[in-house]
């Protein structure tokens, strides 16, 4: 029996929380009550709607839009986001200079800033009248209070979300893999391409996941710079909260389903695509 207890802990490893069971009953009630209840309702609410209704509410040819914009809109955004969150965790991460620590302060701005100002800053700017603007005004080109514009607010509030996740995981690889690489006649295409990207890749979609997310409930910004017309330039949050005023609670929650049903299906796969790159990763 001496052995016994060396024996337990082999099979039973001290852990830091309370037993397994516990734990994970403290986990789903946590869950149920701040996740899946709030959810549930949305659901419940709209059940009370025959088929014919949720269906004529969801694809009116105006909600449409505002699905095309929102979705299309966001995972546009997602994607500026990867391609230029990737370059400013590298850099950040990887060069030294003057000012440094307050362009990495400056990647936290849309965290802290409330959504409603960052709305009025970005309609002031890219307004024709605005710095920004006004350069493109002659030319035709309109920023705020267009497409443009629901693009400009969906990006800025989604570009922390790709830097933070990215530069942790740079951190970790080791220079002298790339000088590796080129000591064997690889050139900067190559390494990149072969060797540091597929190591970035699992954090890159995890970080375009949450920018994506991020984008696709974001309100605050958005109408104060895309000028809210109908067919054109709005979102579907704002549909929801017009039917909220309008006290057709069934028409808002129908919509809110929709949108919660489809960008779960688009995070799952966006989720398994990450999954599957880090086990490719571990592989080789």
């Amino acid at each position: 029996m001496s052995g016994s207890p060396s024996v337990a802990r082999a099979w039973f490893p001290r852990r830091v929380l309370p037993g397994f069971g516990l734990s994970l009953g403290f986990t789903l009630l946590y869950l149920g009550l701040i996740v899946l209840l709030p959810l549930s309702a949305a659901f419940l609410r709209t059940a009370g709607m025959t088929w014919a209704e949720f269906w004529e509410t969801v694809t009116s040819p105006r909600v449409v839009a505002s699905y095309k914009l929102s979705f299309g809109g966001s995972l546009l955004a997602g994607g500026l986001n990867a391609f230029f969150g990737l370059i400013v965790a590298w850099v950040l991460v990887r060069y030294s200079f003057p000012g440094k620590r307050l362009v990495d302060a400056l990647v936290d701005l849309p965290f802290a800033l409330p959504t409603a100002v960052a709305g009025i800053a970005l309609a002031a700017i890219y307004a024709p009248t605005g710095w920004i603007g006004a350069l493109f005004a002659p030319h035709g080109i309109k920023l705020a209070y267009s497409e443009f514009g629901v693009l400009i607010a969906l990006t800025f509030i989604g570009l922390p979300f790709v830097v933070r996740t990215l530069q942790p995981v740079i951190e970790n690889l080791e220079p002298e893999i790339e000088e590796a690489a080129a000591t064997l006649g690889a050139t900067r295409a190559q390494t990149l391409v072969r060797v540091i990207f597929p190591q970035l890749l699992p954090a890159l979609l995890t970080g375009f996941a949450l920018a994506f997310a991020r984008a696709l409930g974001e309100y605050g910004s958005v109408v104060f710079i895309s000028g809210n017309m109908p067919m054109r330039t709005e979102i579907t949050p704002l549909l929801i909260i017009t039917k909220l005023e309008q006290y057709d609670y069934r028409g808002a929650t129908a919509l809110a389903v929709v949108m919660l049903v489809a960008s779960f299906a688009l995070l799952l796969v966006i989720n398994t695509l990450q999954k599957w790159s880090s086990r490719k990763t571990r592989a080789t």
